[in-house]
């Protein structure tokens, strides 16, 4: 009521609510950042694609599971009905990533698979002599800290298209010596981006079997073609050695969300096209362990530019 000594002016508009909680101030503000703009239900500013990030970087640890996430997005990107795809396309890639990862994770936890991986691209960066490193695809950040350990390298970039993923490198690098050389960021191999130039060498571990052909190709040219680090390290599951694993379906792909799994042949054959096509050559590598007519779990292409050192 407006006024107890008044009813006649009826009820207010307006409610008084209190909520309690015990949890870490930046995430209430995190909350509030959302929510004050979805109660009100208006903007008063050009509501465009950079809301989006917003809503990523501020909601995505906890709207994906809110039981009035679809309202919280409409509301807050103004009700523009392509911006509220856009938003709830990315909560539901990111969450697959997630999901897909700790089941890559399991799959090859036997032969600590990973590990392994990491080890070699970190020793294969060193061997070409480069300083300035990229990670494309850095997810949580785990050779971003191996690449930190290194004194060799001067300028360390990890890049993801997952804003959530991205909190966990900050968080496990501030914690290193020597974090000042170290940056992360937001973006999307399938475009180009001026901040990936002059840099001497990139990593792509097991990044491009998660990308659709289309995607694929833009990533080509925003790699090989834009950006043209004198290196390039990729690595990708050799679908070669997918008989190995017994649990594993004939003809299925070791995880839901791979767009592709290529035998050796097939990479092979990729990445001289790719080479040939922006003036690279490539060679390459076997990561695990070996069987005499499968392979090894992992294969490997080290691109180098003509002209460039390593």
């Amino acid at each position: 009521m407006l006024d107890a000594h008044f009813p006649e002016w009826g009820q207010s508009p307006y409610y008084e609510v209190e909520l309690t909680a015990t949890m870490p101030l930046k995430d209430v503000l995190a909350h509030l950042y959302v929510l004050v703009p979805v109660l009100d239900d208006e903007k008063h500013y050009y509501v465009g694609d950079e809301e989006i990030d917003k809503l990523m970087r501020r909601g995505e640890e906890w709207l994906r599971g809110h039981p009035l996430r679809d309202l919280v997005i409409e509301r807050y990107l103004k009700h523009q009905r392509g911006l509220q795809q856009e938003a709830l396309s990315r909560l539901v890639e990111e969450a697959e990533e997630a999901e897909v990862v700790a089941g890559e994770e399991v799959l090859e936890a036997e032969r600590s698979l990973n590990q392994q991986r990491l080890q070699v691209v970190l020793q294969t960066l060193k061997q070409s002599g480069a300083e300035r490193v990229l990670d494309l695809g850095c997810g949580e950040g785990r050779l971003l800290e191996l690449l930190a350990a290194e004194g060799q390298f001067a300028k360390i970039t990890g890049m993801d298209v997952s804003t959530q993923a991205l909190t966990r490198p900050r968080r496990r690098l501030e914690r290193l010596p020597r974090g000042e050389r170290v940056e992360v960021f937001q973006g999307s191999l399938a475009y180009r981006d001026g901040r990936l130039t002059d840099y001497d060498a990139a990593a792509l571990v097991e990044v491009i079997e998660h990308l659709d052909p289309p995607r694929l190709q833009a990533c080509e040219r925003a790699v090989f073609e834009f950006a043209r680090p004198g290196s390039v390290v990729v690595t990708t599951p050799n679908a070669d050695y997918n008989a190995h694993w017994q649990s594993l379906p004939a003809g299925k792909f070791r995880h839901p969300d791979h767009r592709f799994e290529w035998s050796r042949a097939e990479f092979a054959a990729w990445a001289q096209r790719v080479g040939e096509h922006h003036g690279y050559t490539a060679r390459f590598a076997p990561v695990g362990p070996e069987d005499e007519g499968l392979g090894a779990p992992t294969q490997m292409a080290v691109f180098t530019r003509a002209g460039a050192n390593g």
